[in-house]
């Protein structure tokens, strides 16, 4: 009689083998730096801190934001007056969406559905439906408009004015404003707590960061840096610490949202703009525009980490979560 051998550890060390396979295939998280002179984004490991490709795109890309669901990434392409739209899986531009003259900074509503962008040539905030492209509405902000972001509810939108030294509040289902308010000299950047009860707008050439109540679209507090020119800024998922990229001292302040005092800071390149923290809170990321390097900071050992060469004049950074598997 002829016997039959077991295939069980056969099978086995297949599957094993697939495991592996698969275990080394899974994707890393990455960090997008957009090159506004290399009209390219360079694309970052956070398991190896190098660059492991580059996406062209189109002229003079500079704010970035991810899609909601992670599967897109957008960029504002200042001298093509649109957006670039990146398949994250693909790392590719898959669409380019017209949405007026000089797009500076990017945000997208908490539902995925609209893009907001600041028009810095026009003067203008403009929000469009990424569905078919049309233009919701174009509303007259301040001179120079540069920082936009809206709040977690989707209700409000900020946007800065470096000229008139204002934040324009705008009610986005109205698609009109409905205050402006002052804050330090020649604002850059705004960002909202994760409870929408507050934002922090730095201020370039006042150095300062005004604290604002969103309830009342009004300043409550000022926190003084000194002559250094925050610009990016960032705030942990907590809302516990506020993080601002500085221009001139080319450094990271980390402020406590506490108590609104300056509790640390850390060297990095020359002219950070950008900033981005991953999402557990131990690594932040600065667009060095005067070294044309990303920095990469070790929060918990407070020391950077890794130093990173990318293309020409980055201005944004953006932590890229491996893309979501395609829905069946």
């Amino acid at each position: 009689m002829t016997m039959m051998r077991s295939t069980l550890p056969a099978a086995l060390l297949l599957a094993g083998a697939v495991a592996a396979c698969s275990k080394r295939a899974a994707p890393d998280a990455v960090v997008y730096a957009s090159n506004e002179r290399g009209n390219s984004i360079a694309v970052i490991s956070t398991r190896t801190n190098a660059v492991v490709d580059t996406i062209a795109v189109g002229r003079r890309p500079r704010g970035l934001k991810l899609s909601p669901d992670g599967r897109l990434v957008y960029v504002a392409l200042g001298d093509d007056d649109a957006v670039g739209v990146i398949d994250v899986a693909h790392r590719k531009v898959v669409d380019t969406i017209p949405v007026g003259i000089d797009p500076e900074q990017v945000v997208v509503s908490p539902d995925g559905r609209t893009l907001f962008v600041s028009n810095e040539k026009t003067n203008m905030a403009t929000a469009v439906a990424i569905d078919n492209e049309r233009v919701i509405f174009s509303v007259p902000v301040g001179v120079e408009p540069e920082g936009i972001a809206v709040s977690p509810d989707g209700s409000k939108l900020y946007v800065t004015a470096e000229t008139d030294h204002n934040v324009t509040v705008i009610d986005v289902r109205a698609g009109k404003e409905i205050r402006r308010f002052r804050v330090g000299t020649r604002p850059r950047w705004v960002a909202f707590t994760s409870d929408g009860a507050r934002a922090y707008v730095s201020a370039e050439t006042g150095g300062v960061v005004s604290v604002i109540d969103v309830a009342r679209d009004s300043v409550i507090a000022t926190i003084t840096v000194g002559d250094t020119k925050p610009v990016g800024v960032v705030i942990s998922s907590d809302d516990k610490r506020v993080y601002v990229a500085e221009g001139r001292g080319a450094q990271v302040l980390f402020i406590d949202a506490t108590t609104n005092r300056v509790v640390d800071s850390i060297a990095v390149g020359k002219r950070p703009w950008g900033i981005a923290l991953s999402p557990d809170g131990k690594t932040l990321y600065t667009a060095d525009g005067g070294t044309n390097t990303v920095t990469i900071i070790d929060i918990p050992r407070g020391q950077v980490i890794a130093t990173v060469a990318v293309g020409e004049k980055p201005y944004d950074v953006l932590y890229v979560p491996p893309a979501p598997s395609p829905q069946r």
